[in-house]
């Protein structure tokens, strides 16, 4: 898509659709809008009218010209209360605007966004649109015979003068967040006949073969010298071997150290507890924590803020069950020395991650964050929609809930607390992989995390069970893996980089 950022006339651009934003409580047009009303006959206020549109998010009004006017179409898109439009409004006018301009087949469009009045500055509504068009536009067809060829070719967005060369910087910024955040949709939808640990390893060396960052794969015999016993344990029961990644950004004059490590089960069966049917299908997305550092990783590589340097961690495995597989009961030493009892081999992805986390520690990072699908519980509590945030710093928690509320991807925080900690003391070892009792199980999963960080490593675990991925959609997400939270994360780590 080729997106452009202007400040001139709105009725310069020759285009095959001029969208409008309109808000609820507004009542009024610019006089710009105006003006093309006039020149169309009164068809734009006649049809707003007779249609009875109000602006209400999700509704739009199309205006033919019959070449009166260099658009084709002029298209009211509500925003809905001017109150209340924020970033993520923006986002979703956006990803309305894809559908509106596929029923006209509109593939050169246009966004005024000049004066708008809002809360928020032009140039971040015009990288909000952006994410919100590319994110809007993104389908997984990749197995269809009968592909969707449909696509938005051109974008231009209109912005005041003053705020031109910003809204360039953050439209660059936009389409990168977005386009890297389908990336990891890809990853997420790819089934697990495809995508296996191998694959997923694979596909990481590409990544740092493209954008010069640093990829390290070890094997099973390498991660067993390394004494990453719960990991292994977890990918015994599979004929597919597991593979762990270490990715490292290296930006210029780093000051500051951080670790991303991403949940990288290629497909969860539950193992010898073997999940119901129900439970078993989409567990391809049990890798969304992984596929997410790797469309982080993809962002840097084309940002390359400096300042920084970011650590990727995966163990990529399995969970199958075989003659092989571990078993509950069975007690394991994870590779900073704690025992595990396993009390359900369904609570595997803390296992896998207990390895990972100790040695993302040994990185010694400033920050560590973990994103994983890890919890059912954490869905019951918060919802389909919201990721679950704890850890040891409330400082650092915080900052990522603060990016959160801008990008859209919404995040609450669970508490920690000693009560819950004694739900997972184990009768046989340091610590058992389940609670004693199903309730708070998002945080005793979060606990159990907590058992493989040392103290002094500021520490957030996001449980990203919810909005992972989804059955039927919702504003920006089609159908499938959403990519959360690629956008906030490397919007984070942005933030640090200055």
């Amino acid at each position: 898509m080729d997106i452009k950022v202007f400040s001139g006339k709105i009725n310069t651009q020759r285009v095959d659709a001029l969208f409008i934003p309109v808000f609820s409580d507004k009542k009024n047009f610019s006089e710009e809008v105006e003006q093309l009303d006039l020149e169309l006959n009164n068809a734009i206020s006649k049809l707003k009218k007779d249609q009875k549109f109000n602006g209400d998010l999700g509704k739009s009004l199309v205006v033919p010209t019959f070449g009166k006017l260099k658009a084709k179409y002029i298209v009211l898109i509500g925003a809905g209360s001017k109150k209340k439009a924020d970033l993520d409004i923006f986002r979703r006018v956006g990803a309305n605007a894809v559908k509106v301009a596929k029923g006209i087949n509109a593939t050169k469009i246009l966004f005024d966004l000049k004066k708008l009045d809002v809360n928020e500055n032009e140039e971040d509504l015009a990288q909000a649109i952006v994410e919100g068009i590319i994110l809007g536009s993104y389908s997984f067809d990749k197995y269809k015979s009968k592909k969707d060829d449909f696509e938005i070719k051109s974008l231009n967005i209109r912005v005041s003068k003053k705020h031109k060369e910003k809204a360039e910087e953050k439209v660059e910024l936009g389409k990168i967040l977005a386009e890297s955040q389908n990336f990891t949709r890809d990853l997420v939808n790819t089934p697990p006949n495809v995508i296996n640990p191998e694959k997923l390893a694979e596909i990481a060396l590409e990544l740092g073969k493209e954008y010069g960052i640093e990829v390290k794969v070890y094997d099973e015999e390498e991660c067993e010298k390394m004494g990453m016993n719960a990991y292994l344990a977890v990918a015994k029961g599979s004929a597919n071997p597991p593979r762990f990644i270490h990715l490292v950004y290296k930006g210029k004059n780093p000051k500051e150290k951080i670790a991303l490590v991403g949940k990288g089960l290629t497909f969860d069966s539950g193992g010898l507890n073997i999940k119901p049917g129900d439970y078993m299908r989409w567990m391809k997305s049990d890798k969304s924590g992984a596929c997410a550092v790797l469309g982080i990783f993809k962002a840097l590589g084309q940002l390359k803020p400096e300042g920084i340097e970011v650590h990727g961690v995966i163990a990529a495995a399995e969970n199958m069950p075989d003659g092989k597989a571990y078993r509950p009961d069975d007690i394991l030493t994870a590779k900073n020395g704690v025992t595990i009892e396993v009390g359900n081999t369904d609570a595997e992805g803390r296992l896998t991650l207990a390895d990972a986390l100790c040695y993302a520690s040994e990185q010694e990072p400033d920050i560590l964050i973990d994103m994983a699908t890890l919890t059912g519980a954490c869905v019951v509590a918060l919802g389909e929609y919201t990721a679950g945030i704890m850890g040891n710093d409330q400082k650092l928690i915080n900052n990522i809930l603060k990016v959160s509320e801008k990008t859209g991807e919404w995040m609450w925080q669970l508490p920690f607390n000693d009560m819950l900690r004694e739900s997972i003391k184990a009768p046989n070892a340091d610590v058992y992989n389940i609670g004693k009792s199903r309730y708070g199980g998002a945080i005793t999963a979060g606990l159990f995390l907590e058992k493989f960080v040392p103290e002094n490593i500021p520490w957030a675990h996001i449980d990203i069970a919810g909005p992972a991925h989804t059955t039927s959609g919702w504003y920006y997400h089609p159908k499938g893996g959403t990519g959360f939270p690629v956008r906030t994360i490397t919007q984070f780590l942005l933030k640090k980089a200055k």
